[in-house]
């Protein structure tokens, strides 16, 4: 998503199983502002199609809660709504 944070400042905060029998794992990071989240996207898909590449993600959405999530738009992954709601709820 074009934003670093150093590993020690990571912290693993839950381990999600889709329904693909897929893994997810979710850390939270140091806060940012979101002209820093959405510059450090705008960056690092510009620098994928500067080398003629389409990236992998091509918007990104900000939401404050789990009711927000039902206006979105195209797919996303099953394990999005109980995070976002664990999140909100904490």
């Amino acid at each position: 998503m074009g934003i670093g944070a150093a590993p020690e400042d990571l912290k693993l905060w839950v381990v999600t199983r889709g329904e693909n029998s897929s893994i997810g794992l979710t850390y939270l990071a140091p806060a940012l502002p979101e002209t820093a989240v959405r510059a450090g996207f705008a960056a690092a898909a510009a620098a994928e199609r500067a080398q003629g590449r389409e990236p992998e993600l091509d918007d990104i959405t900000l939401v404050r809660s789990p009711d927000e999530l039902a206006g979105l738009i195209g797919p996303h992954a099953d394990y999005l709504e109980p995070i976002v709601r664990l999140y909100t709820a904490g």
